[in-house]
């Protein structure tokens, strides 16, 4: 890795600022990492060499000028969910080979307009469906602190892009834990922003009441500078909410002192890895040294997050992905007949996570199952919101593990669905409560694996989730260490 690779992105910014280096010189430090470990790591499913170097060398130019965009000539990756246009969009799936866009996300159109230099269209489990990187139709992805380890999922391409200096910063989705459990899975800084914060215009949707686009980043602050540009209301999208974007970096200068920190005890439960549990209870304990208030509080609804997230995500994207049916989009196995057509393209076209959830959505929404699985799910999920709306009474933040285990192996949970679910545990009730969510690194396991620790704040309240994570970064070293990737 370089040392212009190793820079955080707000160091990225000044340098460029200053004119100490230039887009060009980046980018190309840039795209020469990913020639070196894309074989080894397949954190891209696109490179855009050619239109990056483009990008950088027009940033270069108007910099001359005298342009000063927050973004402008820093190189980040997107998750291949997001529209580009005149850039492949596949979403990890058969069913989308070589589908181009004509229009760009917003969450994307605001990066581009902030200056910002498209590297490529990163790795992800088909649809945003997994937890592992696994089920992509185009291979897995590699955790660069570890080759046999799972980089997390779904957004596990964009982690590992950044984790192994391939990209400034990257954009992933979480619907149910997909920025923050592969961040804390690659030791980064994983922000899944409120619902409705970030819009979803040209996001391929998996669950429509669940999706958020976010960052990953090295630093907290990196992951504040992208939130500002990215969030804001969009009336292309009627679930984004016309609420006023605070001055995300402006927000972490201050301390944490009286800040009010919960732990719920459903948080520490038997199951967890050992030193994720003592690895995260330290972190908690970092906290309180800075001045914070630790409060055990009660989230009673908790434990159901998995049951219902495993009947609400699947009957959207059962919903969602109806649409793919080799007539109306996507790609197309003639067989003459339009139900044969129907069969087969969806046959062919999906991956069996895709069909595993399609069915589960499907038989949730039938007659006769609607009120006794649906229905019943969507009522629990407003117990879970209250648990947080009482916790937030009584806290300003609150925090616990992300991920219940480090990087686990290759493999070792494909044929276990039920173990694979298991991995979003602690990361599913913000998902249904549409609260936001941040993974900090706080240390590593005895095999140098990296652990994360998950804050949440009241919904659109990012500014003290980013304000906390930034006071307990500022005060530790994890987040300086670098994957050392040997090919």
């Amino acid at each position: 890795m370089s040392e212009l690779t190793r820079l955080s992105l707000s160091d990225a910014v000044s340098r460029l600022r200053n004119r100490d280096i230039s887009s060009v010189e980046l980018t190309r430090a840039y795209l020469d990492q990913i020639a070196a470990l894309e074989p080894t790591i397949h954190a891209f499913i696109t490179v855009t060499a050619d239109r990056a170097l483009a990008d950088a060398a027009r940033a270069d130019q108007q910099r001359a000028n005298g342009d000063d965009r927050p973004l402008l000539g820093v190189p980040l990756a997107i998750k291949d969910v997001l529209s580009t246009t005149g850039v492949q969009t596949t979403c990890g799936s058969k069913i989308l080979a070589g589908y181009t866009p004509v229009f760009t996300a917003t969450a994307v159109k605001r990066l581009e307009d902030a200056g910002m230099v498209l590297l490529g269209k990163t790795n992800m489990d088909e649809f945003a469906m997994g937890s592992s990187t696994e089920n992509s139709a185009y291979g897995v992805t590699r955790n660069p602190w570890n080759l046999d380890r799972v980089p997390g999922g779904s957004s596990g391409g964009s982690a590992a892009a950044v984790a192994a200096g391939m990209a400034a910063g990257a954009i992933g989705t979480d619907t149910g834990g997909s920025i923050r459990q592969p961040a804390s899975l690659t030791g980064l800084v994983g922000l899944k922003p409120s619902y409705g914060r970030v819009s979803r215009y040209g996001l391929v949707a998996f669950g429509s009441s669940l999706d958020c686009p976010g960052p990953l980043t090295r630093t907290v602050e990196d992951a504040a500078r992208l939130l500002g540009i990215m969030a804001g209301h969009d009336p292309l999208d009627s679930t984004s909410m016309p609420v006023d974007v605070p001055d995300y970096v402006a927000a972490l200068g201050g301390d944490v002192k009286g800040l009010r920190v919960g732990v719920p005890k459903q948080y520490f439960i038997k199951g967890t890895q050992p030193e994720v549990d003592a690895t995260v209870h330290a972190a908690i304990e970092q906290l309180r040294a800075l001045g914070a208030e630790i409060i055990e509080i009660d989230m009673p609804h908790t434990d159901y997050s998995l049951p219902v997230y495993y009947i609400i995500a699947p009957a959207e994207a059962s919903a969602n992905l109806a649409r793919y049916d080799g007539i109306r989009f996507g790609a197309r196995v003639d067989k003459g007949d339009m139900w044969d057509t129907y069969k087969a393209t969806r046959g062919e076209g999906f991956g069996p996570e895709v069909k595993r959830r399609i069915m589960l959505g499907t038989y949730a929404l039938s007659a006769g199952y609607y009120d006794a699985y649906y229905g019943k799910a969507q009522q629990v999920r407003t117990l879970i919101k209250q648990d947080f709306d009482k916790a937030f009474e009584r806290v300003d933040v609150i925090a616990g593990p992300t991920s219940p285990n480090t990087a686990f192996k290759l493999g070792e949970n494909v044929n276990d669905p039920l173990s694979m679910y298991l991995e979003d545990v602690f990361t599913l009730p913000a998902s249904l409560a549409g609260v936001p969510g941040l993974n900090v690194p706080c240390g590593f396991d005895s095999q140098g694996l990296p652990i994360g620790m998950q804050l949440f704040a009241p919904a659109f309240r990012e500014d003290v989730l980013l304000r906390a994570g930034h006071a307990y970064q500022q005060s530790t070293e994890w987040h300086k260490r670098s994957a050392q990737v040997k090919i």
